[in-house]
């Protein structure tokens, strides 16, 4: 089967997708950030098939997200560590955790994200760096870059024209009968 690549698309959430948007590596990814580190303990922590944890892994070196150091020379055995550009994955999953808890999570939660010197349970929010506010779609908005192409200018123009439109139309609608 070949496999569809986004690595000559401009979007960076395509990009980004292209190189964890399998659902295995991304467990592989929090299991990394639990300290996991060897085949053995992924495939442990997983239940996944070794065939499949090998590609992942793989796949996962090459992306530059983790990184193959040998820890034994006889058998030759190999750690699996993360990146900068790994560690820097983990607001995605913390994201990821908060929003399965909120949405499909029906018996409540599994897993929470502790403070641990207060020991309160905190909930990540998407902040702006520099004003430390959180980004919201009132007060944000997605723009082309200054490495933008023509099209993704044309689609991000789209975007905002439909916007705009939807916007408008609900600008004039009559306000609702009360019964």
């Amino acid at each position: 089967m070949h496999r569809t690549t986004a690595e000559n698309m401009q979007c960076p959430v395509a990009r980004g997708l292209d190189h964890v948007g399998e659902w295995w590596s991304m467990l592989i990814l929090r299991d990394a950030f639990y300290g996991l580190s060897r085949f053995d303990d992924f495939q442990t922590s997983l239940g996944i098939a070794p065939n499949i944890l090998s590609r992942r892994l793989a796949t996962l070196v090459e992306a530059g997200m983790l990184e193959r150091h040998r820890y034994s020379v006889r058998p030759a055995r190999y750690e699996y560590l993360l990146t900068e550009r790994g560690r820097d994955f983990r607001p995605v999953l913390l994201s990821m955790m908060a929003w399965g808890n909120r949405h499909f999570a029906p018996e409540g939660q599994a897993l929470e994200l502790i403070d641990k010197q207060s020991g309160q349970v905190v909930e990540p929010v998407l902040v702006d760096r520099l004003s430390g506010e959180p980004i919201t779609p009132e007060r944000h908005e997605v723009r082309p870059g200054p490495a933008a192409s023509e099209r993704m200018r044309a689609r991000i123009a789209f975007r905002h024209s439909r916007a705009q439109a939807r916007q408008a139309l609900s600008d004039t609608k009559p306000p609702e009968s009360l019964p």
